[in-house]
């Protein structure tokens, strides 16, 4: 068994100076990755106005299929036109991994 996870660090839009207005670009976001059925979460940056960080956790049979669904799911948020990724931060563990 493997498990991978992924925490993509967002800048959000100038708009989102209120936490209602970051929960509506926050919320589609998370929704939309859950298409990739891997757990999503807002980890971090919850309580500060224009940016998130917003974890994704896979697990799979093989180590190829970990990556294949974290790409995806990094391709997905890179393309949202209405947040910039400014990094992805990721890591997978196997068997041999303790």
């Amino acid at each position: 068994m493997f498990t991978g996870c992924v925490e993509f660090d967002l800048l959000l839009p100038p708009d989102s100076r209120s936490l209602k207005a970051k929960r509506s670009y926050v919320r589609p976001i998370v929704a939309s990755l859950r298409k990739y059925e891997v757990a999503v979460a807002e980890v971090g940056d919850q309580e500060v106005h224009g940016r998130t960080t917003i974890g994704v956790a896979a697990v799979a049979g093989d180590h190829r299929h970990v990556r294949e669904i974290l790409d995806a799911c990094e391709h997905h948020v890179a393309g949202r036109p209405e947040v910039e990724l400014l990094s992805a931060r990721r890591r997978v563990f196997g068997p041999a991994d303790e």
